[in-house]
């Protein structure tokens, strides 16, 4: 809709006063040349899921709507870092990567933070603990199938949930977090967009400061475990060049199935 991202960016610049920023913010429909010079981007385009849709399902529609927005990005901004959002998330990054011509290192998939964030939520809802006291890890896939939360090395306080979590519990936190985002559209009619745009933030912000941080991410691999070619999520260091590091993770048996 023409005017849309312009009445974003005048609604939030109409909070400035009351957030104490004085941050200026500009929004464009269609203008890209506003885009220039840009050092990170975020890339959210193309249709949401609907109730029982699959985030694959969507491909077929937002590859041409991610291609088009790359193409007219990378115009303006050759040396951007990229952030993809856009469902399926994989797909559409690797989509990215090869429209765009840019090193591996600068395009980032958002998933694994995202599925990482809703793997935490499980499991302190069902340790009945602040959430604060777990840590836990997706990696894999941002697909309902595909992900892999790793609750072998779920902790609370650094103590393994399986100390507090039977089997049956330690599996239904796996499966609801599998089922986060499908469960979510079912209630909303769409997809959810706090919690993706706090694991963005965290992102840009690791990119922008140099935090050089270690946030799940999706990204090109090259023989990490066992692939190469496609993007995968997994533990990376982020910071101002983008990927600076791919981190390792052990796995147990039943995991690297």
């Amino acid at each position: 809709k023409e005017g849309f991202a312009e009445g974003k960016a005048m609604d939030l610049m109409q909070t400035a006063s009351l957030n104490g920023f004085d941050t200026k913010i500009t929004g464009s429909t269609s203008d890209y040349s506003k885009t220039a010079g840009s050092q990170v981007a975020v890339i959210t385009s193309g249709i949401p899921r609907k109730p029982g849709m699959t985030r694959e399902e969507l491909i077929g529609i937002n590859a041409g709507i991610v291609k088009e927005v790359t193409e007219n990005l990378i115009k303006h901004s050759p040396n951007v870092i990229i952030i993809v959002v856009s469902n399926p998330m994989d797909t559409m990054a690797y989509l990215v990567h090869k429209t765009s011509g840019l090193p591996k290192e600068r395009i980032i998939g958002m998933g694994g933070a995202l599925d990482s964030a809703r793997f935490k939520y499980r499991l302190a809802e069902a340790l009945e603990c602040p959430i604060s006291d777990v840590d836990g890890m997706v990696i894999a896939a941002h697909s309902d199938t595909g992900m892999l939360p790793l609750i072998s090395k779920a902790t609370r306080n650094g103590v393994s949930v399986s100390e507090f979590l039977n089997e049956e519990k330690q599996n239904y936190v796996v499966e609801e977090t599998k089922v986060g985002g499908a469960a979510l559209t079912k209630l909303l009619g769409t997809s959810g967009w706090y919690a993706p745009g706090a694991a963005v933030s965290i992102i840009v912000q690791a990119i922008a400061c140099g935090q050089k941080k270690k946030i799940p991410c999706s990204v090109m691999v090259s023989g990490e475990e066992g692939q190469k070619g496609v993007f995968l999520g997994g533990p990376v260091i982020i910071g101002k060049n983008g990927i600076e590091k791919i981190v390792e993770v052990s796995l147990t048996d039943a995991e690297k199935e």
